[in-house]
């Protein structure tokens, strides 16, 4: 039987926060319930249980009003009739209600409480600190989770998105970084090697020949690579200055809004990591080779008070790691498609992302050397750029 056709899902979606604790009605007024179903293609089915047959998401029939009034929400619930989007870690539906629009996310992988307490505490922080962010809406019980039919979701408050745009005004990216690494909260939680660690050069060479073998398309280019990719790596230095940062921010998550704003999403990979590393990221993501833009938002994120500098090429630590790690995932993506990556095609665009503007030795001490005019008069050491 051949298998059914995966459906054509934005890959991003409206992920809100911020915190918002209204008591649950003493006495809900009686409603009828509104069902909404969706049965996930065969090629998106499994769950953190391990079933491979399991629904990701609901394929029984939920009932909108009962999940509105888990999050305390107001009456007249509907759902969509399935996911409107769908990102790498789950999809989204949309929940209306008489107190708004909400972006429910149901993940592919299940969380305890426990696992994602501290990051979204700093996407609250960051909310109450005016970071353009949508607000977290908890359970009426204060948790982040609700299970709701079997399937575990949470709830944001839906903002109106636009595509992903790397154009976005430099100096409002900038300031709003900034704001993000001022937030009043303590560095919590382990360093994850996937923000610090190199891919390593025979892993990079077992990749390439797994490909090759495999007739994947991008092989050669990736190949091409490697050696640049190699010599980044020798670049990587331990984080200094630790403080709790977003450690997602690309143009995925900063987001133009309909309004003409920005709006920062998916904070549910926070945690400890360096400011100035992370701020390497950000100039990579949003500069590229514009230099312009680049002094742009150095000058802005400097006046907004941010404590990050990038002025070595240690400082681009983050990115190295990070791209490295995102471009093996999409790889082993293609040679076995799962949950992250249904098609072959999904993780050779994911992994084409980096081919087709890879983040060079000569790239980014261009990036460096245009920064360091925006950085003067901001205190930092003397390391030399080598």
């Amino acid at each position: 039987m051949p298998a059914e056709p995966v459906p054509n899902l934005p890959e991003q979606f409206a992920l809100p926060v911020g915190v918002v604790l209204d008591p649950p009605p003493a006495e809900p007024e009686p409603e009828p319930p509104h069902f909404a179903s969706f049965q996930p293609p065969l090629g998106e089915r499994g769950n953190a249980s391990g079933d491979p047959g399991a629904p990701v998401w609901w394929s029984c029939p939920v009932d909108a009003v009962h999940l509105a009034r888990r999050f305390a929400l107001g009456g007249r619930a509907r759902l969509s009739d399935g996911p409107v989007a769908r990102g790498k870690q789950g999809v989204v539906w949309r929940l209306e209600t008489a107190d708004g629009s909400w972006a429910v996310k149901v993940p592919f992988r299940e969380s305890t409480e426990e696992e994602v307490r501290s990051a979204t505490a700093f996407h609250e922080a960051a909310h109450a600190a005016g970071v353009p962010t949508p607000r977290v809406r908890r359970t009426t019980d204060g948790q982040v989770f609700a299970t709701v039919d079997g399937t575990q979701a949470r709830m944001y408050e839906w903002v109106d998105l636009l595509a992903p745009d790397t154009r976005l005004d430099p100096a409002r990216v900038g300031a709003v970084v900034a704001v993000v690494h001022q937030v009043p909260i303590g560095a919590s939680g382990t360093l994850d090697p996937w923000y610090r660690e190199p891919v390593g050069a025979r892993r990079w060479d077992g990749l390439v020949e797994e490909l090759r073998l495999a007739g994947a398309p991008f092989a050669g280019r990736l190949a091409g690579l490697r050696d640049e990719l190699v010599a980044l790596e020798s670049w990587i230095e331990p984080p200094e200055a630790l403080r709790t940062c977003h450690r997602d921010l690309w143009a995925d998550n900063l987001l133009p809004t309909a309004d003409g704003d920005v709006c920062l999403i998916d904070w549910e990979n926070s945690g400890p990591a360096d400011p100035s590393q992370e701020l390497g990221c950000v100039l990579f993501e949003f500069a590229r080779t514009d230099l312009g833009r680049a002094r742009a938002l150095t000058r802005a994120y400097c006046d907004a008070g941010g404590p990050g500098v990038v002025h070595r090429r240690g400082h681009f630590s983050m990115l190295i790691a990070q791209l490295g790690h995102i471009a093996e995932l999409a790889a082993a993506d293609w040679l076995r498609p799962g949950l992250r990556s249904p098609r072959r095609s999904d993780a050779e665009a994911w992994i084409g992302e980096i081919l087709d503007e890879p983040h060079t030795r000569e790239l980014l001490d261009t990036l460096l050397t245009a920064v360091r005019a925006a950085n003067l008069g901001q205190p930092h050491e003397t390391r030399p750029a080598s």
